[in-house]
């Protein structure tokens, strides 16, 4: 099966050159082809916490840094009946459904990757200064922070999904990238940050860094030797299920296991709307950290959309029912998403993992030649003021 697979280091520091913006005319599709059902909506009692009508713009415009995929569940989940999709601009719009209450507002979520010409989130936050939030990766947010200042507000996944996967037959049933890895096969990727990483703990050597990864899984198939990167919540199924020339499990480990600690696509918005849309985020940011509890709870509506725009934005991007299933139990069985250990409450942003964060990445970042400076204060990429601490997976 010709199947494209995620580029997904397109959201990684290494592929942040900056190209316009390639946003054609309307190509708006009314006729949902999603069959599941979003439940009863009640609107909300003016001037209450989920009223965001006197608060918020019209239309929040929220940008994912990758086409449609199920660990963007807790933002597609947002999406209310009656949505709209804009086949050109890849985007998505409807009434914004916070628990089963029409909040006021509309939300349009924007596709990334190929539909931003593979731009960095920051970068299109401010050459569009429509879009309120974005989805921004905290080695992204490193990156960007000279420039184009983000301030993650809320987590979504706690955990990064990224892996590296190899053929169990081929690695001698190795359950480590250490091991894996330590007969010196190539380390495919499609950035420099995780080869790095993995350098600057003696797993593996600099030869072995091969970065021609290009999204699809014919190397892999070809030459089983490989480890080459992946998510853990949809490259196993894939593989397995879809890939019919492969068609047998893959090993892999998740990279969070070997310092890849990164906060993957947490709520963020540029430096200057803090202030300027506290009144906003203050309603706002408990919306988003409910959301991604409700989606792992029920992910069947918001799976439903993301299906139904992937095979309407006809990229090439395929996704299936399965695909997002997977992902959604994944998460859970894996504990991708989870509280905040000191706090207890869910979507906190930790100011001493923060801090680990930059002191790991800023270096290797600033030797390959993507940052001038790795004076980074940590507390500049996160601002927790609008948490709402009452609210837990528990």
């Amino acid at each position: 099966m010709n199947r494209h697979l995620p580029l997904r280091t397109a959201t990684l520091v290494a592929l942040s050159t900056i190209v316009p913006l390639a946003l054609t005319g309307c190509g708006s599709d009314a006729g949902a082809t999603n069959t599941a059902s979003a439940g009863e909506v009640t609107k909300a009692e003016k001037g209450s916490a989920k009223d965001l009508s006197d608060v918020c713009p019209a239309t929040v415009v929220m940008q994912q840094d990758w086409q449609p995929e199920a660990e963007h569940g807790g933002m597609y989940s947002l999406v209310g009946e009656g949505y709209t999709v804009d086949t050109d601009k890849k985007t998505v719009t409807g009434p914004l459904v916070s628990g089963g209450v029409d909040t006021g507002v509309k939300i349009e979520v924007r596709s990334g990757g190929p539909a931003t010409g593979f731009q960095p989130v920051p970068a299109t936050m401010y050459l569009d200064k429509d879009i309120l939030i974005g989805a921004v990766n905290t080695d992204a947010a490193i990156a960007a922070a000279e420039k184009q200042p983000t301030v993650a507000l809320t987590s979504q996944l706690t955990v990064s999904p990224q892996i590296l996967m190899w053929d169990p037959k081929s690695q001698d049933g190795a359950k480590t990238v250490a091991d894996a890895a330590k007969d010196g096969d190539p380390v495919v990727t499609a950035g420099d940050v995780i080869p790095a990483l993995l350098e600057s703990q003696g797993m593996i050597e600099k030869k072995q860094s091969d970065l021609s990864y290009e999204g699809t899984p014919q190397r892999f198939v070809t030459e089983p030797t490989i480890l080459q990167q992946g998510f853990a919540t949809a490259e196993p199924y894939i593989y397995e299920k879809e890939i019919s020339s492969w068609g047998k499990p893959i090993g892999y480990q998740l990279l969070s296991e070997i310092g890849y600690s990164i906060y993957p696509e947490p709520i963020a918005v540029r430096a200057e709307d803090v202030d300027k849309e506290a009144d906003c985020l203050e309603k706002l940011v408990p919306v988003m950290q409910q959301a991604e509890i409700d989606y792992l709870a029920d992910p069947d509506w918001a799976n439903g959309v993301i299906v139904d725009i992937v095979e309407r934005y006809q990229t090439g991007w395929t996704y299936s029912e399965g695909v997002a299933a997977y992902a959604a139990e994944t998460m859970t069985d894996l504990d991708l998403v989870h509280d905040d250990p000191k706090s207890g409450v869910f979507g906190q942003i930790d100011g001493e993992r923060m801090k680990e964060i930059v002191e790991t990445f800023a270096p290797i970042m600033k030797q390959a030649g993507t940052i001038t400076s790795d004076d980074i204060d940590p507390e500049s990429l996160y601002d927790n003021r609008f948490i709402d601490d009452s609210i837990s997976m528990k």
